[in-house]
């Protein structure tokens, strides 16, 4: 019984080290700072609610939004494919959002076949006039570190621009993240 406890505990021990070390990538990757005019922004999306972003979706589109205004020659692929209960994509979404907040809509390219976050950048990727220029990827603090990852992976050069989490949605999600990146490290995708 002694044993069977220690174990146990020594296995706690290490799952409590892993995340730490998790939150700590992902509070190192969210904190990076952003350069000027990079060549694209690239925004992943997030739920739609029927034709209305979610919280998480509407935070990375206010996001890019400052970005964008402030960096005039910087042009965004918003990416993101037609969900279960969204009636638009979610890129469609994005653009919508985006010309409404000021965006110049033939700044706008619109990536609509994707359902994950490797197939974003993959999709989005194509859609890149040079695939070597540098880039910024918007997404909530809690995936940019997970999104960095695959970006590299696809020989993709960028960096991250967080938006902030919804405070109602951080459990929930930093614990799928969790398990995301470690899918990630295990099968690279």
């Amino acid at each position: 019984m002694k044993r069977r406890k220690k174990v146990m505990l020594a296995f706690a021990a290490i799952c409590l080290i892993y995340l730490i070390f998790l939150q700590v990538k992902i509070y190192q990757a969210s904190t990076v700072a952003v350069p000027k005019d990079a060549s694209y922004l690239v925004v992943l999306g997030a739920r739609v609610n029927g034709t209305i972003p979610s919280l998480a979706l509407k935070n990375r589109i206010h996001s890019a939004a400052r970005y964008l205004r402030e960096n005039k020659d910087t042009f965004v692929i918003v990416s993101g494919g037609k969900g279960p209960g969204e009636t638009i994509s979610e890129a469609e979404c994005m653009r919508r959002e985006l010309t409404a907040l000021g965006i110049e809509a033939s700044r706008i390219t619109m990536e609509d076949k994707s359902v994950s976050t490797y197939q974003n950048l993959a999709y989005s990727k194509k859609l890149l006039p040079d695939p070597k220029a540098r880039g910024i990827l918007v997404s909530n603090d809690f995936h940019i570190y997970r999104a960095g990852l695959m970006a590299e992976k696809q020989g993709l050069q960028v960096t991250g621009l967080p938006a902030k989490t919804p405070k109602v949605i951080i459990l929930k999600t930093y614990l799928r993240e969790y398990l995301a990146i470690t899918k990630f490290y295990i099968a690279g995708s």
